[in-house]
């Protein structure tokens, strides 16, 4: 375990390491089935240092950033964790309910600064430039993934009227049946990853047609498959990924498409609040 890089780097290290930072050496190296799953506030609480000496100690290791670090300690374990186990990995007996909101909401405040610090403007922008080029766009999220592409799907469609988030898994093969280069397929996937998803983006990409993956990082098994690829950090004290930075990301591509296609989309939005008016959809 320890003759990974990152725990390699950590040992080389240490005699230039404050006695804080040494405290937090010592922890990761003690822990290393443990503490790559917990945030840096969590971490910070264990180590009894403050959340900022976390986040300087990997920019020490010369890691971009804490999510940088706690990636490379995930990879060093070189297996994915089942759900009940991040759970006991993540979760003290003694962590308190009434502490939950303050915690997750200062993980999302993260992870949204390390998505906008990571975001690449010249791979959104060529990603709006695919969704407003295709003939036709399609959606694959599943499991929890599912919230993310229903939310894209029911905006793009509201205003392109060409989207179709490809809800079941065993129809895929009907939907993506004559699907061409001048299509756009979307995929979201996050860990752990769904082997469904994988195998659609890897066929997809076969026939010819156009790729964006959004997903947490780099080492994902969408992003070989992706055209383009946005991400998304997603981590919290939890065994569940946080979606608000990928939420975001995708609000952010369809208020771009909107920009761009403006003069369509206010035309769109008239004729629908006319239709709307005449249904009697919503209250007044």
């Amino acid at each position: 375990m320890l003759e990974s890089e990152v725990y390699q780097r950590i040992i080389d290290l240490q005699d230039e390491m404050s006695k804080s930072q040494k405290k937090i050496a010592n922890y990761l190296i003690n822990n290393p089935e443990t503490a790559p799953f917990l945030t840096a506030s969590k971490l910070a609480k264990n180590v009894e240092v403050g959340e900022a000496t976390v986040v300087r100690f990997a920019v020490f290791l010369d890691y971009k950033g804490y999510p940088d670090l706690q990636r490379h300690l995930q990879e060093a374990l070189q297996r994915k964790w089942t759900s009940a186990e991040v759970f006991a990995r993540t979760t003290d007996k003694e962590d308190q309910p009434e502490n939950a909101v303050t915690e997750i909401l200062a993980d999302d405040i993260q992870n949204l600064n390390t998505t906008l610090q990571q975001m690449d403007s010249k791979v959104f922008h060529e990603a709006v430039n695919d969704i407003i080029q295709a003939k036709r766009i399609y959606i694959i999220a599943y499991r929890s993934a599912a919230s993310l592409g229903l939310f894209l799907e029911f905006y793009l469609d509201l205003v392109l009227q060409n989207t179709e988030m490809v809800t079941q898994a065993d129809g895929v093969s009907e939907h993506l049946l004559d699907i061409t280069d001048e299509d756009l397929v979307i995929g979201f996937g996050f860990s752990r990853y769904t082997k469904r998803t994988v195998e659609v983006l890897k066929y997809v990409k076969q026939q010819g047609a156009k790729t964006l993956v959004i997903t947490d990082h780099l080492m994902s098994p969408l992003v070989p498959y992706g055209d383009r690829k946005l991400l998304a950090s997603t981590e919290i004290n939890s065994f569940i990924d946080s979606f608000s930075a990928p939420l975001s990301i995708v609000s952010a591509l369809i208020t771009a498409v909107t920009r761009s296609e403006h003069e369509k989309v206010e035309g769109r939005l008239k004729e629908l609040e006319e239709l709307w008016g005449t249904f009697d959809v919503f209250h007044d």
